[in-house]
């Protein structure tokens, strides 16, 4: 009889362990803050005030640079906007214009993918305040068997790709793989 209680009671834990909505989140591997980093296939707006043949749209290459005329090429890979505005001015200002000014803004973020169990998993275009939740939602929603709590992102940073788990509600930048785990019951 005792033998009997403690087998129920094993399975009835092993049951209810298996309803759990989400195991506790580790530390992760990125800031969810920090600021967007450009890479291959975002395209910028570039406008150098009062130069209106340098004024244009430019797409980041697959070396991570982008080519403009009169500077030639201009490293753009893991540098912040501002940070790509300072280096494009520095190279203006080496004998060709005397005091540049300078702005930048992404036109066009490179796109992020989605992979799993989901309706229509692939490649999508990417648009500000994007989290996980909109990303499955672009991707057609979860499939039958997802594990809809807590789903897992790979991001590339400093050259390294790393991923984590997270919440359906954490921020998903370009470029970054959301994947959706399948559940087993």
């Amino acid at each position: 009889m005792r033998l009997c209680r403690l087998v129920l009671a094993v399975v009835a834990a092993a049951t209810l362990l298996g309803c759990a909505h989400a195991p506790p989140l580790g530390a992760l591997p990125f800031n969810a803050e920090e600021p967007y980093r450009l890479d291959t296939g975002d395209r910028l707006r570039i406008v150098v005030f009062g130069q209106d043949g340098l004024t244009s749209t430019y797409a980041v290459d697959t070396a991570g640079k982008i080519n403009m005329s009169l500077i030639g090429a201009v490293a753009a890979r893991g540098l912040t906007t501002a940070q790509l505005q300072q280096a494009i001015a520095a190279r203006l200002r080496q004998g060709y214009i005397r005091d540049p000014k300078v702005a930048v803004e992404v036109d066009l973020y490179r796109p992020f993918f989605v992979l799993g169990e989901v309706t229509t998993p692939g490649q999508f275009a990417f648009v500000p305040d994007m989290t996980v939740e909109k990303a499955v939602a672009i991707a057609g929603g979860y499939g039958p068997r997802a594990y809809r709590y807590q789903v897992e992102i790979h991001r590339q940073i400093d050259g390294v790709l790393t991923h984590a788990a997270v919440w359906p509600d954490f921020p998903v930048r370009p470029g970054d793989i959301v994947v959706v785990a399948e559940r087993w019951f």
